[in-house]
């Protein structure tokens, strides 16, 4: 016999809520991944692990949230601590694999399919991951065919998102790209519910169990401070890249351009007005600025 599964007992406000909560974690993320790409350094390892710590910490807060709303009809829910507290790990750890990937090998399709199908991986893998901590008198089984859609939801979401981040620039793409791969993270933990069916009597996993009331709650203290200081880092970084611009360009992190003044000996030419034609100095061509325009955008 199946037991009844509710995944709404809050209310539509709980899909809301983790919504919210995974596109500001992937937007995050995505930030400090973008960023890396901007910079004259193409292997940037520590604001790109940070940027896996926020998508993976907003992924786990969105399942955290989204988890808080699920119930079966006339069984009591508990949660595996240990296995809980591994998915933020685990999920981070994949992410930041495939955004290591994007942030080293750049926009190029291969790194973009694979960083994405790890990433998209990164997202499945902390739902079912979190899924394998629920605790129940009965045994979780899924349909296949609706377990494969909510993993290509995740790989399609995660790709397309960090093909916004690498072949657009500036705030608003990004955004958008947290906005996709948020919505293809809680599109996948729902489509992965659909996928559950309890069976009820049937022997359930062993393992200590806590109470959910006030735990997932709790637990939601993790992510939070992750993201703000995700949030706190980023603007510092702007606030010192816009200290440092000087004119229009300076907004957008184009770097302080030097000027000298022109020697009143020297011809608007370059040359020195009162030599020999055939002994003037000239200045020098000035060297071009080397690297990429990408490394001084926004």
């Amino acid at each position: 016999m199946q037991g009844t599964i509710d995944g709404f007992s809050h209310g539509p406000g709980t899909v809301v809520a983790a919504l919210l909560v995974a596109c500001l974690g992937a937007a995050l993320g995505l930030l400090c991944a973008a960023r890396s790409l901007r910079t004259s350094r193409p292997w940037t390892p520590g604001r790109l692990a940070l940027g896996a710590a926020a998508l993976g910490s907003g992924v786990w807060g969105m399942y955290l949230v989204a988890m808080t709303g699920f119930t079966v009809e006339g069984m009591p829910v508990g949660y595996d601590r240990f296995t809980t507290l591994a998915c933020p790990v685990v999920g981070s750890v994949m992410a930041a694999a495939g955004i290591f990937v994007v942030g080293y090998r750049g926009s190029t399709p291969l790194a973009l399919v694979t960083g994405g199908t790890v990433t998209g991986l990164a997202l499945a893998t902390t739902h079912y991951l979190g899924m394998d901590a629920v605790r129940l008198p009965g045994r979780l089984e899924y349909d296949t065919s609706t377990v494969a859609l909510s993993v290509l939801i995740g790989v399609v979401g995660a790709t397309t998102a960090l093909w916004l981040v690498v072949s657009r620039r500036g705030l608003l793409p990004t955004l958008a790209a947290g906005a996709v791969m948020g919505g293809a993270a809680t599109g996948m933990h729902y489509a992965g519910m659909a996928a559950l069916r309890v069976r009820v009597g049937a022997p359930g996993a062993g393992g200590e169990a806590t109470s959910p009331t006030g735990f997932l709650a709790a637990l939601l203290v993790v992510p939070g401070l992750v993201l703000l200081v995700t949030a706190v880092v980023l603007l510092g970084e702007r606030r010192r890249a816009a200290s440092r611009g000087h004119g229009p360009c300076g907004r957008v992190g184009v770097p302080r351009q030097r000027t000298r003044p022109r020697r009143a000996d020297r011809g608007p030419s370059g040359t020195t007005p009162w030599a020999p034609e055939g002994d003037r100095e000239r200045t020098p061509a000035r060297t071009p600025r080397a690297g990429s325009p990408d490394f001084h955008d926004w």
